[in-house]
């Protein structure tokens, strides 16, 4: 069973080979066969001068005008600039206006877009420095209320001491009275 599908795929392996060799002869002969066939006619003309006799005839005079160049067909593509392709178009215009609208429409979403995401930044940040400076305010009372609470303390523990020195002074001179030498 093997070996018929193989021969029949082998068959048609050929067929489709022939097929295409007769394609590419027929395509060949289609594009080469007129060009040949007029060099073929007019090499058989100039080796039997008697046919090329019977068979020329007079040169035409005709008044045919000059073949057209580029520059007169289109002039825009000679010195292949696109740059004025269209002016004169009024659609092609109106659509490169529409196109031209979307592209400026586009360019202010984006700058919109970048300038929403400075704002957010910026409000971000002002918000991280109004909380660090509630922050460092904060600590600026505690330190303002600690250095107050110092203060108070330096006031009390010098009065204190003044009140000391007073009695240390009474009862040294209660001392130097009953008779003590002091060195």
């Amino acid at each position: 069973m093997s070996r018929r599908s193989s021969s029949s795929n082998g068959s048609s392996g050929t067929w489709l080979r022939c097929c295409l060799v007769v394609f590419a002869i027929a395509s060949a002969l289609g594009v080469c066969g007129p060009v040949l066939y007029w060099k073929f006619k007019k090499g058989m003309s100039l080796r039997n001068p008697i046919s090329s006799s019977s068979s020329s005839c007079p040169p035409c005079l005709c008044d045919c005008p000059p073949p057209l160049s580029l520059l007169t067909i289109a002039p825009g593509l000679a010195n292949l600039s696109v740059t004025d392709c269209g002016k004169n178009d009024p659609e092609l215009n109106k659509e490169m206006e529409k196109q031209f609208v979307d592209l400026l429409t586009e360019e202010l979403k984006l700058h919109e877009m970048v300038a929403e995401e400075h704002m957010h930044r910026m409000n971000v940040t002002f918000g991280e420095a109004r909380r660090l400076a509630s922050q460092y305010q904060r600590e600026a009372e505690k330190c303002n209320t600690a250095t107050e609470t110092c203060e108070q303390a330096r006031e009390h523990a010098e009065a204190l001491l003044t009140k000391e020195r007073k009695v240390t002074s009474l009862w040294e001179r209660r001392a130097r009275q009953l008779g003590w030498d002091g060195i």
